[in-house]
């Protein structure tokens, strides 16, 4: 009687362990089962648009397998979503239009340190400091003009303040890469400075637009000379109306803080669900083949050392840009109430 018991009691013990190994087996192969469905989906919160940036992540989840839930919108107005969700955001990347939104989000502790093998791709000047984010493609700031009209090209942004150019200079005060510029210029040459340079632009009566593309398009069409723009807009246009237009690319003196090469650029957030994955996109996007794409199809420069820059233009080191923080080109506020102060806003 007493072996009988001792039977059954062992065989409940071994039930009740089997039966505990099963739901333990159960539980980790549930959480195994969720960790790889979050490795096969990606969040990214694009300021880059789909029109842009779409192919790329077409081609990135044709090679890897990796779903993208893609939110799109303004840099800025995501940079802000983000700090408002803090902690729970859903967001694995943030891929920005500028380095200012990037540097809102990381000042905030809201990005991880991306790895050395990520920071090694891109010179370093096109990245921050700290190593949350990376630039992804580079924008250099211009002067467009009328080749027929312009014969003795300015040398510096200061030499738009000659009356000779007085109603003949598009500006667009409104637009993000024109207040990054200006927001250079106040880190370059201080407050009262770039006060001084933009009072002194206003007396000579520049035409405002509200996009870059339309500056390129007032040029071309004989009601302006020269515009402050981004390199890749006579591109843009061109292809708009599908014809050569009567507009050229200039580039100030070396050093220039007209000659300011801002950045998209990419960061991984800190609650990231699938950091591994983030850091997968940003390689691909930093490869050869994606970013030689992006010069040939998008017209802008790549981050990489050795690939050429788009067609008839200087290379980035030919340019001669001025040493700027660029994550500091997130203090825009403060640009912007200098504009309102000048009356461009």
């Amino acid at each position: 009687m007493v072996s009988q018991n001792y039977e059954r009691i062992n065989l409940r013990k071994y039930l009740g362990l089997a039966a505990g190994a099963a739901l333990l087996f159960s539980l980790v192969a549930c959480s195994s089962d969720n960790q790889d469905e979050a490795a096969a989906e990606l969040t990214v919160y694009s300021g880059r648009s789909e029109e842009f940036i779409g192919t790329f992540f077409a081609d990135f989840e044709t090679q890897t397998g990796i779903k993208l839930n893609v939110r799109y919108g303004d840099s800025a107005e995501l940079a802000a979503q983000l700090l408002e969700e803090g902690a729970n955001s859903k967001a694995d990347l943030f891929i920005a239009q500028d380095a200012g939104s990037l540097g809102a989000v990381a000042d905030a502790g809201m990005l991880a340190t991306l790895d050395s093998t990520v920071l090694d791709l891109v010179d370093p000047q096109y990245q921050s400091d700290d190593g949350s984010w990376v630039g992804v493609t580079g924008r250099a700031r211009v002067f467009a003009y009328d080749p027929t009209k312009v014969t003795e090209l300015p040398s510096s942004i200061d030499d738009l303040l000659d009356p000779k150019w007085s109603g003949k200079i598009g500006i667009a005060p409104t637009n993000a890469s024109f207040q990054a510029f200006i927001t250079a210029l106040r880190q370059l040459r201080g407050e009262a400075a770039a006060e001084q340079w933009l009072t002194a632009l206003v007396a000579n009566q520049p035409l405002t637009y509200e996009k870059n593309s339309m500056i390129v398009e007032a040029i071309d069409a004989g009601q302006i000379e020269i515009g402050l723009t981004n390199h890749y807009y006579i591109y843009e246009v061109a292809q708009s109306l599908g014809r050569a237009i009567n507009v050229k690319d200039g580039f100030f003196a070396p050093g220039d803080v007209g000659n300011l090469v801002n950045v998209s650029g990419a960061g991984i957030l800190n609650t990231a669900k699938n950091s591994a994955g983030a850091a997968e996109l940003i390689k691909f996007l930093l490869s050869n083949e994606s970013q030689n794409k992006f010069v040939t199809d998008t017209n802008e420069y790549s981050v990489l050392p050795d690939l050429p820059a788009p067609k008839d233009l200087p290379s980035l080191k030919q340019i001669g840009s001025p040493r700027v923080d660029l994550t500091a080109l997130r203090d825009v506020a403060a640009t912007q109430r200098l504009l309102v102060r000048v009356g461009l806003l």
